[in-house]
């Protein structure tokens, strides 16, 4: 019971995380006044909770005996596709992450954040979208036994 739960969620936080990173994208290509920064604000947050919850659940599911188990994960090829996929949507969303702590301190202490990182953060984003529904084919074959050494 406890499996279909962490695997529910799983598909749950990929169905929020999903849209919450094409939102972020494109409220990174309109026009970046207050409620424009705000849109990128609250995507954001909701790209970040949902890939935390991935996160977390994904690692359940692979290394806390709900699934198939350790060694089917570790034998794949296809796991560790996955694996590198995850380490480069990580390494990607740096960027990202560093450039929007900046601008929430900006609006916080009531100044303008500097926008003209946007446009790279809006091809960041569809980067990490790109890669993430790859994960999602990968992640389909892997279950079925693709890849198994």
């Amino acid at each position: 019971m406890l499996g279909a739960v962490v695997s529910a969620l799983h598909l749950l936080a990929l169905a929020v995380g999903l849209p919450s990173v094409f939102l972020r994208g494109r409220a990174l290509r309109g026009r970046l006044d207050r409620d424009g920064v705000r849109r990128v604000f609250a995507a954001d947050t909701v790209w970040g909770i949902a890939a935390a919850l991935w996160l977390v659940t994904g690692l359940l599911r692979a290394f806390a005996g709900l699934e198939k188990g350790t060694a089917f994960y570790l034998a794949s090829h296809l796991f560790w596709l996955k694996m590198a996929l995850f380490v480069a949507i990580v390494l990607l969303e740096i960027r990202p992450m560093v450039t929007l702590m900046r601008w929430r301190a900006a609006v916080r202490s009531g100044g303008t954040p500097d926008t003209s990182a946007a446009r790279a953060l809006y091809r960041v984003s569809h980067v990490e979208l790109a890669l993430v529904v790859v994960m999602v084919f990968v992640a389909s074959f892997m279950a079925r036994g693709v890849g198994l050494r």
